[in-house]
């Protein structure tokens, strides 16, 4: 239906895809701003390439086609690779807000030692993601971020269902031994 020019479509299709696709972006890229940006520029191409679209084929990944060679592009433009944010924003709370030591103990929620271990290792792990070359790291996003199945992502990539596969396992190789040296991502 957008393929024909309508507004309504075209409306339609960034609604469904903007809160999934713009996490992928931030992720891929490690950056808001510049992910602001390549969102909006993945949805200029889609506008001007509709008519490129193959009618019958999955949409989702030829979508995540463009933004990641939106975001490749950005990447290179800018001559420098992903950043890792170094710190975590804490919400203000009052004291009023603070939950009573009691109903802390009774929880069956993990504690704010473990949530703490918990984002630490999530941040660790995020940082590992970020470290691996761009041809692992975007196989490792959209497999394990994103939940594309493996013919979406070698869609997406342009490569045999094969290599996504290769790819993956030498990208959890590299992260296991990441692991394996880091004695605090051990605990």
């Amino acid at each position: 239906m957008f393929r024909h020019g309508t507004q309504e479509a075209f409306g339609a299709l960034l609604r469904r895809y903007e809160g999934e696709l713009y996490g992928y972006l931030r992720r891929y890229l490690g950056d808001a701003d510049l992910a602001d940006d390549v969102f909006q520029n993945t949805f200029l191409q889609l506008y001007t390439k509709i008519h490129q679209y193959e009618a019958g084929r999955p949409f989702r990944p030829w979508l995540y086609a463009i933004a990641t060679n939106q975001a490749i592009d950005a990447l290179r433009r800018q001559g420098r690779h992903q950043t890792v944010r170094l710190h975590v924003e804490v919400e203000d709370a009052d004291a009023d807000d603070l939950p009573h030591l009691l109903t802390l103990l009774e929880s069956r929620d993990p504690g704010p030692i473990e949530q703490v271990q918990s984002e630490e290792r999530r941040q660790l792990i995020r940082a590992g993601v970020e470290k691996l070359p761009e041809f692992l790291r975007s196989v490792v996003v959209l497999a394990y971020y994103q939940s594309l199945k493996y013919k979406d992502i070698a869609d997406i990539l342009k490569i045999p269902v094969g290599t996504v596969k290769s790819r993956l396992h030498t990208a959890l190789c590299r992260l296991h031994e990441a692991w394996a040296v880091e004695p605090a991502l051990k605990d």
